[in-house]
């Protein structure tokens, strides 16, 4: 299919070919007829694309902080390697369009294959020939409502938000400042409510057309003389505020003009430097209205499927676009009014250069039109070959191993994938993510033979035997035991699995499979490991072990704390030092224990401060410190080890430094975490059928991070 992407690092814009969506869990795939161009949204997104590292830089200071944070502990280079992998990622364009529904996934009610619908939400109502969307950002079109008309349904909610937020009663006068899309819907939608309105522009043509829409009067200066006219004197019940600018003139011009204890709202992106005496005199309320509504930026609505209850929340964003197409079909709105520019997808480009000013010529509402395929079933293809276009790199040894990944985020593009070229016996095959714009870019642009959002295509390829999976956590171990039934080496990056259950299927098709598996547990492969292993080769005794890592804080609403997606930060990362200390020992964990911090602060995971003992079958014992609320400026990772009379001690892969009577050694340099040696080792166990890692060491580490939550509640000792 085609898509409009965008370059993040130079502001260039193409229509790429992709692989289509698959329907994914609690959505669907719409065949898009029309979708709408934001001009205010997209046009700032491709002027900030275009700007430079320095002008970028300069508006994200925060990301600046966290890159000079990188550059001191792996390297100047490698993190400007890992910035430019960041800002090669295309980024899709649009959020609101319209079309046919062509596949339903189970969990969806009141959605069929061929429905008319109405779709929000960026990242998923993209300008592209099919998306996936979920439900709680579909609509279901009434009868006599075009697909055009329909195609502002997520545009059209963000000014009905703006609305409510006024906080209008029947007939109440109200100013909208900014006839622009924004204002030109809400102003039809506070007639549709029963209010007196008058419009500010300083574009006459603008104020001609909301009086034709229905404003009762709008002017193009001289606001504030009018406003006292139009409302008698007493001022204006509520001012919405669409305009775009950074001056502080609308937040100060909607003060004068409001009643007593009147409301302002602003929607558009304006200076709010409140003037105090003005809001403090009149006691105004001043609001901020949060795009489409309730449900907007909230993972667990808008990508879950879990809607809020109707009787606590009855205006969500799906219930926004909802109203805003019945007012259409009611004849309440009029969208079509406020479509200047209509253009075929083949020639969407042209668009943006209307946007950019190319075109040098006014414009409101831009719509793409996408091809009918004249009631025919169009073949949605998932797989896209560049074989005749891009040459996949011809191997630099016989033994050539056939890679190919499930999954390919930020951690593959900007560490994995960069490993793998200084690697002289790779052929990159098969790229599969359900995001066919991230799949068919990357692929593309790292030389792989074909893209494909149906990991089928990666399992049958008969030139594949090696799948690195790097999906989101709770999906490995169902992809791990696909790759294995199918007869595919995979390594799969940690976890392997969330829970018991999942990791006794895996454990059964490793039995019965003739392939291996290997987990991306790093840091066993670290120069550092390897020599505190050898220092302590020859020890008459157990080890003492104490590994602290500052990790700093992840958010409660990030995927990686849910329990059912990534597992919590235990079992998604704590594995990485029970593996390293469990190497080093040379033996596997057996007893654990744990305690963790008790907080009253609910924005933070308790368990993410958290002291873990493990006793090894040896004798040895390890403590894990794993702490979030520490000073993240400071080094992450640190390891001591005690024994026969001698340390060692690893600072943040950077140093060891080892004494006593086993002697001295030390390593130093630019920090090491074992990433090339343990794909070395991936890639020879593609070769040779020799497992880079033990499956019985494997599975120790994962049962251990079970058995640390479980010591958690208990609070006692827990077995392995």
């Amino acid at each position: 299919m085609k898509q409009i992407l965008q370059s993040f690092k130079t502001g260039e814009l193409w229509l790429a070919e992709v692989p289509a969506p698959l329907c994914r869990a609690n959505g669907i795939v719409m065949r898009n007829r029309v979708s709408f161009v934001s001009a205010g949204t997209e046009r700032m997104l491709v002027d900030f694309a275009k700007k430079s590292l320095v002008g970028k830089a300069i508006q994200m200071p925060d990301q600046v902080k966290k890159v000079i944070r990188k550059m001191k502990t792996e390297g100047v280079l490698e993190t400007l390697e890992k910035v430019q992998t960041k800002l090669d990622q295309p980024i899709p364009l649009g959020y609101s369009s319209a079309g046919i529904v062509c596949e339903v996934d189970t969990r969806v009610e009141g959605i069929v294959a061929g429905d008319r619908v109405a779709c929000g939400g960026a990242g998923f109502a993209n300008h592209a020939e099919y998306n996936f969307v979920p439900k709680n950002l579909v609509v279901k079109l009434p009868d006599g409502v075009s697909f055009e008309d329909a195609s502002c349904a997520t545009v059209g909610s963000i000014a009905m938000q703006g609305i409510r937020q006024c906080d209008l009663r029947l007939g109440e006068t109200v100013a909208i400042i900014g006839l622009g899309l924004l204002g030109m819907l809400a102003l039809q939608m506070a007639k549709a409510a029963g209010c007196r309105v008058i419009g500010f522009d300083p574009n006459p043509e603008r104020c001609k057309l909301a009086l034709e829409l229905g404003a009762d009067a709008a002017v193009s200066e001289g606001l504030e003389d009018a406003a006292m006219a139009f409302s008698q004197g007493h001022g204006l019940d509520a001012v919405l505020i669409t305009a775009a600018t950074h001056s502080n003139e609308p937040v100060t011009v909607a003060a004068e003009i409001c009643r007593m204890k009147g409301r302002v709202v602003a929607t558009g992106l304006v200076g709010m430097n409140l003037p105090r005496d003005q809001y403090y005199k009149k006691e105004l309320d001043f609001k901020l209205s949060l795009s489409y509504g309730p449900g907007r930026y909230d993972p667990v609505y808008e990508e879950g499927g879990i809607d809020y209850p109707f009787g606590y929340v009855r205006w969500t964003e799906q219930r926004n676009m909802q109203a805003f197409v019945d007012l259409v079909a009611m004849g309440k709105i009029h969208p079509g009014k406020l479509i200047t520019h209509r253009f075929t997808f083949d020639s969407a480009l042209d668009a943006y250069d209307l946007l950019l000013g190319k075109a040098h010529e006014p414009y409101l509402g831009v719509v793409l039109e996408y091809a009918d395929a004249d009631g025919a079933e169009k073949v949605i293809e998932r797989r896209v070959n560049f074989a005749n276009k891009t040459v996949a790199p011809e191997a630099r040894a016989d033994h050539a191993a056939g890679l190919s990944f499930i999954g390919c985020g930020n951690f593959a593009k900007a560490v994995l994938l960069p490993a793998l070229k200084k690697h002289d016996n790779v052929k990159l095959r098969g790229l599969c993510t359900a995001s066919g714009m991230s799949c068919g870019e990357t692929a593309k642009k790292e030389r792989f033979a074909f893209a494909t959002t149906d990991q089928g295509e990666i399992l049958k390829d008969a030139a594949t035997n090696l799948v690195f999976v790097t999906t989101r956590h709770n999906l490995h171990a169902q992809q791990v035991c696909d790759c294995l039934n199918a007869g595919k080496n995979v390594f799969v990056e940690k976890p392997l699995a969330l829970n018991c259950s999942q990791l006794d299927e895996v454990i059964a098709a490793a039995a019965s499979s003739t392939a291996n598996l290997t987990v991306g547990f790093n840091r066993r492969f670290s120069p550092h490991a390897k020599l505190i292993k050898d220092y302590f080769a020859k020890r008459a005794y157990p080890l003492m072990l104490r590994y602290h890592v500052n990790a700093g804080i992840i958010p409660k609403d990030v995927w990686i704390q849910d329990p059912g997606i990534g597992g919590g930060r235990m079992i998604g990362e704590g594995c990485h030092f029970i593996d390293f200390m469990s190497f080093v020992v040379g033996q596997p964990v057996v007893a654990v224990q744990a305690k963790c911090l008790q907080l009253d602060n609910a924005a933070i995971v308790a368990e993410d401060n958290v002291d873990v003992h493990l006793q090894f079958a040896d004798g040895s014992l390890g403590v894990l410190s794993y702490v979030a609320l520490g000073d993240t400026s400071l080094p992450k990772e640190r390891c001591e080890i005690h024994g026969g009379e001698s340390t060692a001690v690893m600072d943040n892969f950077t140093r060891t430094v080892c004494s006593g009577k086993l002697g001295s050694r030390k390593l130093k340099g630019k920090q090491q975490k074992g990433f090339r040696d343990e794909l070395a080792a991936a890639l020879d166990m593609a070769r040779t059928g020799k497992p880079s890692i033990p499956l019985e060491q494997i599975v120790n580490v994962t049962r251990t991070t079970f058995a640390v939550l479980e010591a958690l509640k208990s609070g006692g000792t827990v077995g392995v």
